[in-house]
């Protein structure tokens, strides 16, 4: 079974790298829209912070999660911008306080829970080592959407390893999602990571390969950016439907993002 610490500490990492970012926004800067229609700054950290406390609530207290879970069943198309919203109301100090203290509670949460145990979700549930997964996975796309409002950049690293992977492993779900038949067999994905080493994964002799920088697949698979603006190749039938559809997140499919220059 996955050993969680390791990816435990780059959510941690991800998350400070975040948190410096906003730490010293003024309230105005939180106002920002982000490239998520209807979210600002402030929506996207609120829905970290909610995502956090729902996480914590489905390893610490399952009976309080699943109230949760029936509050989303109830409002299924509203349930996630409900939780965004009402956090995006408090004042900056309160949000950004509630965020670092939540994501505290997880991590401690999730170090101290008894190895093979698994979680409720929303989705499957989830061993210790994959919630921290998601959670860096979402840390990390939601920081994005944060640093294109702020006009910053935030350097890949060699984190993106764990979104991959993920984006790698729930490849079955996006086509399951979209109503799609499963393809009967593995693709080869090699990909150049940002320290210019090269991750790999699936029988080398596929016939379905996808080759390009890990950041673009990451971009992709977390719907941050159109497939038309990324570097990623595709080839045979399965793995270029692939990249049209991939999404390493729960839920229904995303509408994505346009491409550069597109109007919505």
């Amino acid at each position: 079974m996955a050993d969680p610490t390791p990816v435990l500490d780059d959510l941690r990492a991800e998350s400070d790298e975040l948190d410096r970012l906003v730490a010293e926004l003024s309230p105005e800067r939180w106002t920002l829209p982000t490239p998520a229609p209807g979210w600002t700054v402030a929506h996207q950290i609120a829905h970290l912070a909610w995502t956090d406390h729902s996480s914590a609530l489905a390893v610490t207290d399952q009976d309080a999660f699943a109230r949760e879970v029936e509050k989303a069943l109830a409002a299924p198309g509203d349930f996630v911008d409900n939780g965004a919203r009402e956090g995006a109301r408090k004042p900056p100090e309160r949000l950004l306080a509630d965020w670092r203290a939540g994501r505290e509670v997880l991590s401690d949460a999730l170090r101290k829970a008894p190895a093979g145990a698994r979680f409720p979700w929303y989705g499957p549930p989830m061993s210790a080592a994959s919630m921290a997964t998601a959670r860096l996975m979402e840390t990390w796309a939601h920081g994005q959407d944060v640093a294109d409002a702020l006009g910053a950049v935030l350097a890949p690293t060699d984190r993106l390893r764990h979104i991959v992977r993920l984006g790698v492993r729930t490849r079955d779900f996006a086509f399951g999602v979209h109503g799609l038949a499963t393809p009967f067999e593995e693709f080869r994905v090699e990909l150049r990571g940002p320290s210019d080493e090269l991750w790999t994964y699936g029988p080398e002799d596929a016939t379905d390969r996808v080759t390009g920088p890990a950041l673009d697949f990451c971009l992709l698979v977390t719907q941050r950016a159109h497939r038309a603006d990324l570097a990623l190749r595709a080839e045979g039938a399965d793995a270029d439907r692939w990249l049209d559809i991939a999404q390493a997140f729960a839920g229904p499919p995303g509408s994505g993002r346009p491409p550069k220059g597109a109007v919505r």
